[in-house]
């Protein structure tokens, strides 16, 4: 993509933006769980740090994980340069806000968000910065009220900066969290973008605020709807064979997992998004015409919400 230079990125300013929205988002999270997500401040040896914030054990949030970090080194790692080769030998910053809310209650389903920035420098070159990021659902039970209502937030978040964004990146979203080892997606899709650098970093950057703003809007009804519905043990069996794909999918594609195991991030933080509790079983099917089955079968199939 060519890059508009002229006016340069605001390493700041989106830092600051960063940092509020990890704040708005634990607020909004903790209204409707009743519990307080613990803050964990870290440093890194190689440079920068982050603060984690983690809500355990709350009446509605089983786990839940909001991290914010920004992190520096003078070498891109393996993750980064494998699509861009040009950016070896660049010294580079990244910081982004991630999370996974993973609800106790099987009815409620797990998401994710991520909004990120990337700046690689060296003297005398002009830098090279992308922004990333999107949202995801991970249903166990299938409601189509709640995916219509997902899609259209992430929709409605989209339209301002074209027409086309918001099917492109409902698309790229599809494409990436799919499990191609089980030729199955991890859930009912949302948003996904990264390497966005046109047509300028002010236009970028808001495009990036307008996916970071929509997540609480696009998840809190649905966790408000769906946290106190009745479920057994079925039920939660299910719900904890269904989160194995979810570890499956962070620990062998995730490109933002990668990243941070490949240039030394905090372990803990890299990893909070995985479940506190999961199940693998061998071959497991599910019966004929049930619940568990349409969440394969009319659910998963990557299809147009709106």
């Amino acid at each position: 993509m060519a890059q508009d230079t002229t006016v340069g990125p605001d390493k700041n300013a989106v830092k600051q933006y960063l940092l509020q929205l990890q704040d708005s988002i634990c607020a909004g999270l903790s209204d409707i769980d009743g519990g307080q997500f613990v803050q964990d401040e870290w440093t890194r040896a190689e440079g920068g740090g982050g603060r984690s914030r983690v809500l355990v054990a709350g009446s509605v949030i089983e786990k839940g994980g909001v991290n914010f970090s920004h992190v520096h080194g003078t070498a891109m790692p393996a993750s980064a340069t494998a699509h861009r080769p040009e950016l070896a030998g660049r010294s580079f910053e990244a910081m982004g806000v991630s999370l996974v809310i993973h609800p106790n209650n099987p009815y409620a389903p797990t998401s994710h968000a991520n909004v990120r920035f990337f700046i690689a420098e060296k003297p005398g070159e002009e830098p090279v910065w992308w922004f990333g990021g999107g949202y995801d659902l991970t249903p166990y039970y299938g409601f189509v009220e709640d995916c219509r209502h997902w899609h259209q937030t992430a929709h409605d978040a989209c339209a301002p900066f074209g027409d086309e964004v918001y099917p492109r990146f409902k698309d790229w979203c599809d494409t990436y969290f799919y499990l191609k080892h089980r030729n199955e997606a991890r859930g009912v899709g949302g948003l996904f973008f990264d390497d966005l650098n046109t047509p300028s970093f002010a236009q970028s950057f808001a495009l990036m605020q307008a996916v970071g703003d929509s997540y609480l809007p696009a998840y809190a009804p649905i966790l408000q709807r769906r946290k106190d519905t009745p479920f057994g043990e079925r039920e939660r069996q299910f719900q904890l064979y269904r989160r194995g794909r979810y570890v499956e999918f962070n620990l062998v594609y995730d490109r933002g997992t990668l990243f941070g195991l490949q240039t030394g991030g905090r372990t803990e933080s890299i990893l909070m998004s995985l479940p506190p509790l999961v199940r693998w079983e061998y071959d497991w099917q599910p019966e004929p015409n049930s619940a568990e089955a349409r969440l394969l079968e009319d659910f998963l199939p990557a299809r147009d919400w709106l």
